[in-house]
């Protein structure tokens, strides 16, 4: 038994490392655009914060649809269905179309809820501009996931880390060029960041139809030898898929949106706090977030070759592993809690509730690991419909409810607080809530994998 885990534990860390660095370059440019137009004016880093708030949530909700393809590409390599291959990946490439172009559609008509936050009209116009500029990369992200799916599954990871790499390096070098009006290229501040985001994509997408194209191990299975028509019985079966996870990931970011906006009542300390403790939880999620990708691609195979038992053993090892992980991050992040908030700002009262607050983060890990790696294993079994509502129920019942309820203290509430708890409260409530996810999604992977009934009969839930 030794001896099998060791092996699933390389296999699974064989994909998971390069989409860990590549997951991680990405990150890279949100922080690159912050840093990079932070030094330029208050006024242009506001208008980045906004923008690039309303173009992360739609950002995840899309990369969330696109995971479908992953489950579906995978599981016909487990099948050694390798013919199947080319046309499933042109259908998704009609798919990742439509998705961004709908996308890019919600995105421009969201930048309305700007004429509700009461902004200077500078800000609203920057970060208006923003948003309406970033926006034209939506198509070539949603195209650009189809494909990263599409060589996960083959267990080829190495192109994504390569090519967001150099997405991050050129993010960089236009940022400084467009932010900063550098060799004559005019100042434009943060429209500077936005072209440069949009622009990179569908480079990026670019790169990745290049790198398939040229590399011998996608000879077998290269999608682009003709045209086809799309269809749409078959981008239907993959939505069926692919929206539930959207929503999930939806859920999620707008749920921890919603505490960023609350806990902004209680001054700029709580507001800074917040977003040093989520900045850095979100640093160490990206281990278990590659996990999980890694993770659904291994059950998908296994399951394609209808080794349902097997398939509950990589399961279960993947959830381990990522717990181990997770209390090896949370006994550094309760250790250097300090440390950490004082890297982030030298402000005194803003690191000691920062630290406070990355306490709690330490827990979060527990449980954010485990609804992650649990999540993307029942994708692999096509499963998104229920962990979507238990996802639904933790953060809306459970998170925002107790959250609101220990954070804001209200006096109409019977139970509730002497004094309000603030940010604290808010994470509290978070802690809560996906740890009731993790609960019910373990005790759901626990019944599905056991018997060989649930995959065949309920292939989409």
């Amino acid at each position: 038994m030794k001896t099998q885990i060791r092996t699933e534990v390389a296999q699974l860390w064989q994909i998971a490392w390069p989409v860990l660095i590549g997951q991680l370059a990405t990150v890279g440019m949100s922080v690159a655009d912050v840093a990079m137009t932070g030094h330029l004016s208050a006024q242009d880093l506001a208008a980045v914060a906004l923008g690039a708030s309303l173009w992360s949530i739609i950002l995840v909700t899309v990369m969330g649809v696109m995971i479908s393809v992953n489950a579906v590409v995978a599981h016909e390599v487990g099948a050694s269905a390798f013919n199947k291959i080319p046309h499933i990946m042109r259908q998704a490439m009609w798919m990742g179309l439509g998705v961004g172009l709908v996308a890019c559609l919600v995105l421009n008509l969201s930048t309305g809820v700007f004429d509700y936050l009461q902004l200077e009209p500078f800000v609203q116009a920057k970060a208006t501009e923003f948003v309406r500029v970033i926006s034209i990369g939506m198509p070539a992200f949603a195209m650009y996931r189809a494909l990263y799916s599409y060589t996960t599954s083959l267990n080829h990871t190495k192109p994504v880390m390569v090519i967001a790499l150099l997405g991050l390096a050129f993010n960089i070098v236009v940022n400084w060029l467009f932010i900063y009006g550098k060799w004559g290229f005019p100042q434009l501040g943060s429209t500077g960041c936005a072209i440069a985001t949009g622009v990179g994509m569908w480079l990026m997408l670019g790169a990745m139809i290049w790198w398939t194209h040229r590399a011998q191990a996608y000879k077998q299975t290269f999608p682009f030898t003709h045209k086809e028509a799309p269809k749409w019985s078959e981008i239907r079966s993959m939505l069926r898929i692919g929206l539930p996870i959207g929503v999930t990931y939806f859920v999620e970011v707008s749920a921890f949106c919603a505490v960023g906006l609350l806990v902004a009542r209680f001054g700029v300390v709580a507001i800074s706090a917040n977003q040093i403790a989520l900045n850095f939880s979100s640093l160490a999620f990206m281990i278990p977030m590659s996990l999980g990708i890694a993770l659904t691609t291994r059950v998908s195979q296994t399951l394609g070759e209808r080794d349902v038992v097997r398939a509950r053993f990589i399961s279960w090892t993947g959830v381990g592993v990522s717990l181990v992980f997770a209390v090896f991050s949370a006994t550094l992040m309760t250790l250097f809690r300090h440390q950490v908030a004082a890297a982030y700002t030298s402000d005194p009262a803003v690191q000691a509730v920062a630290a406070n607050l990355l306490l709690l983060a330490a827990i979060f890990q527990l449980s954010d690991a485990a609804q992650v790696t649990l999540s993307c294993a029942l994708r692999g079994y096509k499963i998104t419909r229920i962990p979507m509502l238990i996802h639904i129920m933790a953060f809306y019942g459970f998170a925002l409810p107790i959250g609101g309820i220990l954070g804001l203290a209200p006096s109409w509430f019977p139970w509730h607080p002497a004094q309000p708890m603030e940010a604290a409260g808010f994470w509290i409530g978070l802690v809560l809530g996906l740890t009731v996810a993790a609960i019910l999604l373990a005790i759901f992977l626990h019944r599905l994998s056991g018997t060989k009934i649930a995959y065949d009969v309920h292939p989409a839930s």
